[in-house]
C-alpha cells in the first residue's frame, strides 16, 4: 500500500452554524458542499484547502464533549501550514479567537502555535 496524502479529516462540533461560520470565514476554508440529512438531524459540510485537503463538518444532536485536558487517547490535533506565522495569528487574533505564544520547535526550528475552534478541538498553525 502506498499512501498519498491525507483526503480530509472528519469534526463533529456541537454548534453547527458557529462552527461553520469559524472554518468558512475565520479560516476561509472554501465550502464545497452542504446538505442537511432529516432522517439525522445532522448537517453534513464539507470544506477544502487550497492544496485539496478537505474538512468535513458534521453536526449531530447531543454529541457528547470531546476530553481534551488532560488530553485524552486519539487525535491530538489538526495542524495547518502557513506561509506567514505572525500574519496568521493577527488575523485570528483581529476575529477574536484567542492565540497561545508563537513557540519554535526545537528539532526543526519551525514556528507553531495553538488555538481552539468552537468546541475546543485544538488547532495548530505551523509556519512553511
Amino acid at each position: 500500500m502506498k499512501l498519498l496524502r491525507t483526503h480530509h479529516v472528519a469534526i463533529i462540533c456541537s454548534d453547527y452554524e458557529k462552527s461553520k461560520r469559524f472554518y468558512a470565514e475565520v479560516l476561509e476554508l472554501e465550502i464545497v458542499s452542504e446538505i442537511h440529512r432529516a432522517k439525522r438531524d445532522s448537517y453534513k459540510l464539507d470544506l477544502r484547502l487550497p492544496d485539496g485537503t478537505q474538512v468535513e463538518l458534521f453536526s449531530f444532536p447531543d454529541p457528547p464533549a470531546r476530553p481534551s485536558y488532560p488530553e485524552a487517547c486519539g487525535l491530538r490535533h489538526l495542524a495547518f501550514e502557513v506561509a506567514d506565522i505572525d500574519e496568521a495569528v493577527e488575523d485570528l487574533w483581529d476575529q477574536g479567537v484567542v492565540v497561545e505564544a508563537v513557540r519554535t520547535d526545537e528539532r526543526t526550528g519551525k514556528r507553531f502555535t495553538f488555538f481552539a475552534d468552537p468546541d475546543g478541538l485544538p488547532l495548530e498553525l505551523y509556519e512553511r
